[in-house]
């Protein structure tokens, strides 16, 4: 699954919760980070309003989402050895070894990154 995919499966799954839909959805970059424009719709119409003419509107809203990393390459790091990283939040840092790699040493992705929404 492309990276893009999984963020636009959650896009659609978070507006589904709020009983919209993603109408709008493509790949950004702000201030040289990745991230996400998104569109929603609601399913549903504005309804009795106090401006004329609206009631049989859909709301609409969009949102950047930038996605950053958390953490840095340790001052210590050496090529000969397993790779360090220091990461916001976390007392010690993170170490990978290429030499002993497993996935499930890795951290949660909350770890290593963090979504902020940009507007």
């Amino acid at each position: 699954m492309e990276a893009g995919e999984g963020a636009e499966g959650a896009a659609d799954a978070l507006a589904a919760a709020n009983d919209a839909y993603v109408s709008g959805f493509g790949a950004t970059e702000v201030e040289g980070y990745p991230g996400y424009d998104v569109e929603v719709t609601t399913n549903y119409t504005v309804g009795d309003s106090i401006i004329p003419g609206t009631e049989s509107q859909h709301a609409k809203a969009d949102a950047t989402a930038v996605i950053k990393p958390r953490c840095d390459l340790a001052e210590s790091a050496d090529p000969e050895k397993a790779v360090e990283f220091v990461c916001d939040g976390e007392d010690v840092p993170i170490e990978i070894d290429p030499d002993d790699f497993d996935l499930d040493d890795l951290p949660d992705a909350s770890t290593l990154f963090s979504v902020h929404l940009a507007n």
